[in-house]
């Protein structure tokens, strides 16, 4: 009976050990996935994932395709670059935009990538990459009235056109003189009223002014400064990646050294149309 007793405590004993040895290597599991960088979590992941405000074309918006509902944009151009640099999938969560920050600081996303310009209260609550895009405006007027508005104060008072929700809606409000704008949907058909007179002046982004000018003979680009011009886009982290920070640094970079940016940004242009 004793040898029996004795036997079955040295069994319980082992079990016991067996036991705190198992609950130790999952807790050196667990700690080596805490300890993991944020590139080789999302290299372990096998993808990146983004935040983004899909309303906003040309950076990001929904679009039919083939019956299918996609998000594009250069924006998502950009992110995929960087899926492709970090050798994953790139997987996106569109969100209302007052949400991405708070999404990105639990780590429900990886990045931001939404036109978002990186102003000092959001420093505060995220690390943001270099600008890799800045957003020139431009005016454009038919080429009949080149001499007639040559400066803002010209258009004081004038009919303005402008893309509904959009920054040149804004500047044109803001930034121009008792304007009266009317805000249409879409460029082509700003481009339209400026051609057939029903406005004075529109006021584009410039990649999308250029295109526009180098196709019709009739409208021009002026010379008259709008915006901001120190205002761009940045790319948001949360705190305390700088590996992360640098790698999506590289990218842009590439992209620029590349002409690349540019580039998405007169596709996006194209298929927002």
């Amino acid at each position: 009976m004793f040898k029996s007793k004795k036997i079955k405590a040295v069994i319980c004993a082992v079990v016991l050990c067996m036991s705190v040895a198992f609950v130790g290597c999952g807790q050196k599991s667990d700690n080596a996935k805490e300890n993991l960088s944020k590139i080789d979590k999302i290299k372990k992941d096998g993808k990146l994932v983004l935040g983004t405000c899909a309303d906003y074309p040309p950076y990001e918006f929904h679009k039919m395709n083939d019956g299918k509902d996609e998000i594009i944009g250069f924006d998502i151009e950009i992110a995929k670059e960087m899926a492709k640099d970090l050798g994953v999938e790139l997987e996106i969560k569109d969100m209302d935009f007052d949400g991405l920050i708070p999404s990105l600081k639990t780590a429900k996303v990886d990045i931001i990538i939404s036109g978002m310009t990186p102003t000092p209260e959001r420093a505060k609550e995220v690390d943001f990459s270099k600008i890799y895009y800045k957003a020139v405006q431009n005016v454009m007027i038919r080429n009949e009235d080149k001499e007639a508005y040559k400066s803002l104060e010209d258009l004081t008072g004038k009919k303005l056109g402008a893309q509904t929700s959009s920054i040149q809606e804004k500047i044109a409000k803001e930034q121009i003189k008792d304007s009266n704008v009317t805000s249409l949907g879409k460029v082509t058909e700003l481009v339209l009223s400026l051609k057939t007179k029903k406005v004075d002046a529109i006021v584009v982004e410039g990649p999308v002014a250029q295109a526009y000018a180098e196709k019709n003979d009739d409208i021009m680009v002026s010379d008259m400064p709008v915006g901001n011009p120190a205002d761009g886009s940045a790319i948001a982290i949360q705190k305390g990646n700088e590996d992360l920070v640098e790698v999506v640094n590289k990218t842009i970079d590439r992209l620029v050294s590349e002409n690349k940016i540019n580039e998405f940004v007169a596709k996006a242009n194209e298929l927002a149309e």
